[in-house]
């Protein structure tokens, strides 16, 4: 599908989240004086006219760009990106708003290489006319002309990306956001992404995403995180609740895979701002995640009340008795409180004198101590094919050398621990 057109959603909340983000990224890979390639699969125009019917119709730079224009009190981070914006208008006034090739390029060195994909035909020619028109200008100054530093290509950027790696100088950042128009474009980036990753494992690959009701949208950074990459840190950014229509660009994300260990400090100090700016009610918010490719599980989750959030209810980490796990469903009383009830039940049932049932003591009566390991049964998560039998009272016995659990600790560390192995079985004689 070739309708979408960024020019009517130039300079928004969204965009502004990427572009902080990217140059972010420029600015770390600027360090090292080894030369990288910069590649992007969905450049767009490159450069946009915030005057123009298209910006001008919605106007949605209103909610990104414009509210930071006037700040003087911007975090030096931010203050990095508003400053190239700002640069390209001279005059002062907020005119132009550029696109990622155009941040590129002005973040990247002389040695460093540019590769710009676009498919929408309008699109792709106002690009390279747009750097055209910027390599005359350097040139009037008296910079040198840089060769082949630029290349512009009318294509699909997911199908030239593998051409591309690994690069010469072994050193790249990918920045990949296509439209989401089509559902297929969730698949295509994570595809992509994943055979990057196979012929390039050490590059920076940023995407940008939606956060829309559709499930595709929903899934997609849990998708991500089990890419094969040593690491990976999620940012996502809300300015007002989502209408119950479901329509509108509430939140966006940016899923950075290999990030620089720089990135996360720096998004700490500038989301809460970028929240109290650019939040249009309650509803405004951000989450920082961070974690590893071995589980994809989060190793850090912080919201914008700056502590940190631990996930809950996830049954690869709670035991099935512990009443915590996701494998009870809605209403359902967890196993412990089954086996109190059970045993409340059979001390009606005693017989004066004898013991009670009550958890913790031992049950004269054999039929409630049967009925309490039945209840406890039900509400168990049924046990694999062979897996370690469960002992008579509803513990779980310990797992074998196979299995593993793992747990996380408050400061977000993950911890795992390993039962003792099974018996052995005895060889026939």
């Amino acid at each position: 599908m070739l309708s979408y057109r960024h020019a009517f959603h130039a300079g928004n909340h969204a965009d502004v989240l990427k572009h902080f983000v990217q140059v972010q990224l420029h600015l770390y890979m600027n360090q090292k004086d080894t030369a990288y390639t910069y590649i992007d699969t969905h450049s767009g125009a490159g450069v946009y006219a915030l005057d123009s019917s298209f910006a001008s119709k919605n106007a949605e730079f209103d909610t990104g760009i414009g509210p930071l224009w006037t700040r003087t009190d911007l975090p030096p981070a931010l203050n990095e990106y508003v400053k190239l914006v700002k640069g390209m208008n001279p005059s002062g006034k907020m005119r132009y708003y550029p696109g990622s090739p155009y941040v590129a390029d002005q973040m990247t060195r002389p040695e460093d290489r540019l590769r710009l994909f676009e498919l929408h035909p309008a699109d792709s020619k106002i690009l390279a006319e747009n750097f055209r028109k910027a390599e005359a200008h350097k040139a009037e100054q008296g910079e040198r002309a840089r060769g082949r530093r630029v290349m512009i290509e009318r294509g699909d950027g997911f199908l030239s990306l593998k051409a591309l790696l690994p690069p010469p100088s072994r050193r790249a950042l990918v920045l990949i956001d296509p439209p989401y128009e089509m559902k297929d474009d969730y698949r295509k980036v994570k595809d992509a992404i994943e055979e990057a990753l196979g012929r390039f494992p050490a590059g920076i690959y940023a995407v940008w995403y939606p956060l829309l009701q559709r499930m595709e949208s929903r899934q997609f950074a849990d998708r991500l995180k089990r890419l094969p990459a040593k690491e990976w840190l999620n940012v996502t950014l809300t300015v007002s609740t989502p209408g119950p229509d479901g329509f509108g660009l509430h939140s966006s994300g940016m899923f950075i895979l290999n990030p620089p260990y720089t990135l996360e400090p720096l998004l700490r100090e500038v989301m809460p701002y970028l929240v109290k700016v650019l939040g249009k009610d309650a509803g405004a918010t951000f989450v920082i995640e961070r974690g590893t490719q071995v589980t994809g599980a989060a190793a850090g989750r912080v919201g914008a009340g700056g502590a940190t959030r631990q996930p809950v209810g996830n049954a690869r980490r709670a035991s099935p008795l512990s009443g915590t796990g996701s494998l009870r469903l809605p209403g359902q009383p967890s196993v412990q409180r089954a086996l109190e009830e059970a045993a409340a039940a059979a001390d009606a049932r005693r017989p004066i004198g004898a013991p009670s049932a009550k958890a913790g003591a031992p049950t004269a009566n054999p039929a409630a101590k049967v009925e309490a390991a039945s209840r406890a049964k039900r509400f168990s998560r049924p046990a694999a094919e062979g897996a370690a039998p469960r002992a008579a009272s509803g513990r779980p016995q310990a797992a074998g050398a196979g299995g593993r659990s793992s747990s996380t600790r408050p400061d977000g560390s993950g911890t795992a621990r390993t039962g003792a192995g099974p018996a052995k079985a005895r060889k026939p004689r």
